[in-house]
């Protein structure tokens, strides 16, 4: 022969049935990822190979690559799921849930379950004492810093950046669980028992890698209790949130838990707050029931506020406490958002410490009676119904939203009026006033529904 042998490449068709077309679609299908239809088992697997070959990978200079501890075959939970896309109104701030991964101990924080030379057990550890407080300085502090959401990655505090991680986190476990054993951790309640630092929970057994989810209860939004707080790990990262109940899709799948080892005292303590130490915003608002509660109202009754409670105050939030609590904050001088009837910091610290000027006489948590907008003794201006803010309208009920907007300090973004005809003006200076009550998302869009028509006019 005068040269070297030709060889084609030969690519066998996609269904022939010999031994090694057969092992090779095999190899193929276990090769991908569960998003793209690869096998659950074979995913977990190959992950469980990948950890342990990183475990025993050296460095130059002798320094091991820290492992993340994988349960044991006999152990291990089912496998990681990919949340379905939230249905109906878009979950805004991110592209919503997404996988998780299993059981896994804390990685990577000195000191940590998990942690090269850390004692101790890297999954399933006991129920840790905690507060409500607590639980959602802890959520506060991922959401401040956007911890982008990872179902491999582990933030510096040594939890896994999933929605379970998240849990995890602010529930102050032992190690990272997922939406199958969070449960164990927790006790079944009712959506009337709900309190923040609780969680609604999916988990969908029959198909774990559909939908399942798990978002932490921060406080009703509104009276209706048709809206709350969540703070949640979904793409792109930790987020706040109002939400409806109990989620922006398979809403009736969510279960309302609470943890174990809450109670509802400040940080360290197991019972109320004691001292002038703040408890936190959760432990006041829509839903809330706690002894702070009690200790706010007889402050406020101590300054001038025993008019508005025609019983208690109570551990209960009510109305009452939130109109007392606004008519504190505007004897300071207070205005728009720092006069909102929900006691912060330095609302707090002035009750607690007795300084700042005591409400005076008469003096109520609206504009005052005459004005049409409610008072201490007056109703709410009935609400006209969405269909009045809608571009090219002219109502004055829409007059009337902007002059109350510019009265609570909402009106930055009138260049003239306000009038009788609806404006981008107006839908700014709404959706202004609906952020600074910590809404987010269709809950402040800048239309007025019937939540913030009667916050804008009580």
């Amino acid at each position: 022969m005068d040269g070297a042998p030709v060889f084609e490449e030969f690519e066998p068709e996609s269904d022939c049935d010999c031994p090694g077309c057969i092992q090779r679609r095999r190899d193929m299908a276990l090769g991908l990822p569960v998003r793209l239809g690869g096998h659950p088992a074979a995913h977990g697997a190959r992950r469980a190979l990948v950890l342990a070959a990183a475990a025993g990978t050296v460095l130059g200079g002798g320094q091991a690559l820290p492992a993340v501890a994988a349960p044991g075959a006999a152990e291990a939970p089912a496998p990681p799921k990919a949340a379905e896309a939230p249905a109906g109104p878009a979950v805004t701030g991110g592209d919503g849930p997404g996988p998780q991964g299993g059981t896994s101990a804390l990685h990577g924080a000195p000191g940590a379950l998990g942690a090269p030379g850390a004692p101790g057990p890297a999954v399933g550890s006991a129920v840790r004492a905690t507060t409500r407080a607590a639980i959602l300085q802890r959520a506060r502090k991922w959401v401040a810093a956007k911890v982008p959401y990872s179902m491999d990655a582990f933030w510096s505090d040594g939890y896994r950046q999933d929605c379970s991680g998240f849990v995890s986190m602010a529930w102050n476990l032992g190690g990272n669980e997922w939406t199958g054993s969070l449960s164990a951790y927790a006790i079944r309640i009712t959506k009337a028992q709900l309190k923040p630092g609780d969680i609604l929970l999916f988990h969908n057994p029959e198909n774990p890698e559909n939908g399942s989810h798990v978002t932490i209860f921060g406080g009703w939004t509104d009276a209706s209790r048709t809206r709350y707080t969540a703070y949640e790990q979904a793409r792109p990262y930790a987020r706040k949130q109002t939400t409806p109940y109990a989620y922006w899709s398979n809403a009736g799948r969510y279960l309302p838990y609470r943890y174990k080892g809450v109670t509802d005292g400040a940080p360290g303590g197991s019972g109320p707050s004691t001292g002038t130490r703040y408890p936190g915003a959760g432990s006041f608002g829509p839903g809330a029931d706690n002894q702070d509660v009690t200790r706010l109202g007889k402050a406020l009754v101590g300054r001038g506020g025993g008019r508005f409670y025609r019983t208690g105050p109570g551990p209960r939030w009510s109305d009452a406490d939130r109109r007392a609590t606004q008519a504190f904050q505007r004897a300071q001088g207070w205005s728009g958002a720092d006069a909102d009837g929900l006691p912060g910091p330095t609302t707090w610290s002035y009750l607690m410490k007795g300084k700042g000027r005591d409400i005076p006489a008469g003096a109520g948590a609206g504009m005052g009676a005459g004005d049409g907008s409610g008072g201490a003794h007056g109703k709410v201006p009935a609400y006209p119904g969405r269909g009045v803010f809608r571009p090219g309208q002219s109502s004055p009920s829409i007059e009337k939203l902007g002059r109350r907007l510019v009265k609570k300090g909402f009106g930055k973004h009138y260049a003239q009026g306000p009038g009788p005809r609806w404006t981008e003006s107006d839908r700014r200076n709404v959706e202004a006033f609906q952020r600074a009550q910590g809404w987010r998302g269709g809950a402040a869009d800048g239309c007025p529904g019937p939540e913030t028509w009667r916050r804008l006019f009580s």
